[in-house]
């Protein structure tokens, strides 16, 4: 299997390369050239197997240049030694008859990034090693809150590899940049940003594209890649999750093999749901996929009506890991369903960098509307529906899954559609205590984050991670906030480059 570019389909890469490359010379995203079919005999053979034996299967159809032994260390190293807090790394919870909640929040940081990051230092350094690499790699993030501390902590004092994490500065929860400000290794590096993710993430894309940079970086034996899901190893071992819910459901009598299901994923900058839709193309039974935003919609108003606009209000929210306006893999997406026309995507991608607005022709719209569902629920109502919820149901939602929860809501009402459907749940409620506890009826003003945590324990009757709690009293590392347009100058300080 090659790998081609969203706006050069001529570019063929191995997995190794385009994993060890992260985005492509000319901006755009690497995908496979083809999509492996997994049939219904497939789904079967998965029955009865762990998390990491269905990665090893799913990941073997996409990483076709990796040996198996290769595979297997990679998963093994990731999933396995009781670094997730479950047995079944993403395990299903049933709320009701129709609504099955995905926790993919059992990892170091509490978040479902570390699905991908655990694996992606793995893929990373198998790829150089395969590609003869020598340089050091050089990993840039942005982050608009999670993906940063779960990259942090995968690549933490990897050999052959630096990691320079940027995030808003204003635009994540406290206890997110306590994850990150604080973190230990050697070879990390973290930078606030006066701004948005979405600057952040425009600054990281144009230092990637920029030739001079690239130039310099390699007289002085560096070389950059990508822990953001613009890196085709970041998306792909979301693609796994989906496939082993499917099957958990299966084992646990919720349905049958080859009956269909929806999936509902609360997403900003379309990573994880695009898995979604992936795992679909493959031939997971998915009837319909329901994307959900905050009250940046700009994803919802693009399903609806085939333009996306990002010329709008920017909005800090109580989900601040959907505070996105610029929705990187959607370009994924669109070259799917144009039939893989670099060009298109091209003008699609020009249009929306010049003036921040394109339109889809009605014949990709169409595309878009039959498969995917938007919607959008503002900071009001996803308070309202944590609460309901944990009234209701004696489940406690983060603020991230509440909105999904509540779009898939809006969706039923509309559609009248009950199709057993698994909803994404992206983030531990510790990682957002203070916004959970809020919704819940307690408003300590007066408490700092480790109170909050003691009392979001008491309330929802879950234990606190780990994790989270060994911040307290860790030392802050990195405290520097710096303008967007100063980021180079940061990677060339954090490289020790003059």
């Amino acid at each position: 299997m090659n790998y081609i570019s969203t706006r050069n389909k001529n570019v063929k890469l191995t997995s190794a390369e385009a994993i060890k490359k992260g985005l492509s010379d000319d901006g755009g995203l690497f995908v496979p050239d083809e999509f492996p079919k997994i049939k219904k005999a497939d789904i079967e053979s998965l029955l009865g197997k762990t998390y990491i034996e269905r990665a090893n299967f799913i990941l073997s159809k996409f990483l076709t240049d990796f040996t198996k032994s290769e595979i297997e260390k990679c998963t093994e190293g990731a999933y396995g030694d009781g670094k997730f807090s479950s047995e079944k790394v993403a395990p299903v919870v049933k709320i009701n008859d129709s609504e099955y909640i995905l926790e993919l929040w059992h990892g170091p940081t509490c978040a479902f990034k570390d699905m991908a990051l655990q694996i992606l230092p793995h893929f990373m350094t198998t790829a150089m090693k395969k590609t003869g690499e020598d340089k050091t790699i050089v990993i840039l993030v942005a982050t608009s809150g999670d993906t940063g501390k779960a990259a942090l902590e995968g690549f933490k004092d990897v050999d052959g590899t630096k990691i320079i994490v940027f995030y808003p500065s204003e635009g994540v929860s406290d206890i997110q940049k306590l994850q990150m400000i604080t973190q230990d290794g050697r070879n990390v590096c973290v930078e606030g940003i006066s701004g948005n993710f979405d600057d952040a993430q425009t600054g990281v894309k144009k230092i990637f594209t920029n030739s001079e940079i690239s130039d310099e970086l390699e007289k002085n034996g560096f070389a950059f890649s990508s822990a953001n899901s613009i890196n085709w190893g970041r998306l792909v071992p979301q693609i796994v999750y989906y496939f082993s819910a499917y099957c958990d459901m299966v084992e646990g009598g919720e349905i049958q093999n080859g009956d269909k299901i929806n999936v509902c994923v609360p997403t900003g900058n379309f990573g994880n749901i695009l898995a979604a839709y992936y795992a679909r193309k493959m031939g997971l039974p998915v009837n319909k996929l329901i994307c959900a935003s905050n009250k940046n919609d700009v994803l919802t108003d693009f399903i609806k009506t085939g333009v996306y606009n990002k010329n709008r209000e920017f909005y800090q929210s109580v989900s601040p890991s959907m505070d996105i306006l610029i929705s990187s893999n959607l370009e994924r997406l669109l070259f799917d369903i144009s039939g893989n026309d670099d060009k298109k995507i091209n003008d699609l991608m020009n249009k929306l960098s010049a003036g921040g607005e394109y339109r889809l022709t009605k014949t990709m719209h169409n595309k878009i509307t039959k498969l995917f569902w938007g919607g959008c629920c503002d900071d009001y109502f996803t308070k309202v529906q944590i609460w309901k919820t944990f009234a209701e149901d004696g489940y406690t939602l983060d603020t991230h899954t509440a909105v999904a929860v509540d779009v898939y809501k809006q969706y039923v009402t509309e559609t009248g559609d009950m199709t057993k459907t698994i909803i994404a749940s992206t983030a531990s409620p510790f990682k957002f205590n203070a916004a959970v506890l809020s919704a819940l009826g307690i408003e300590p003003y007066d408490k700092n984050e480790f109170e909050l945590l003691d009392l979001l324990k008491e309330k929802s009757e879950m234990e606190i991670p780990e994790s989270l709690a060994a911040l307290n009293g860790k030392e802050i590392r990195f405290d520097e906030i710096i303008d967007a347009d100063e980021m180079y100058k940061s990677i060339k300080k954090a490289l020790n480059i003059k």
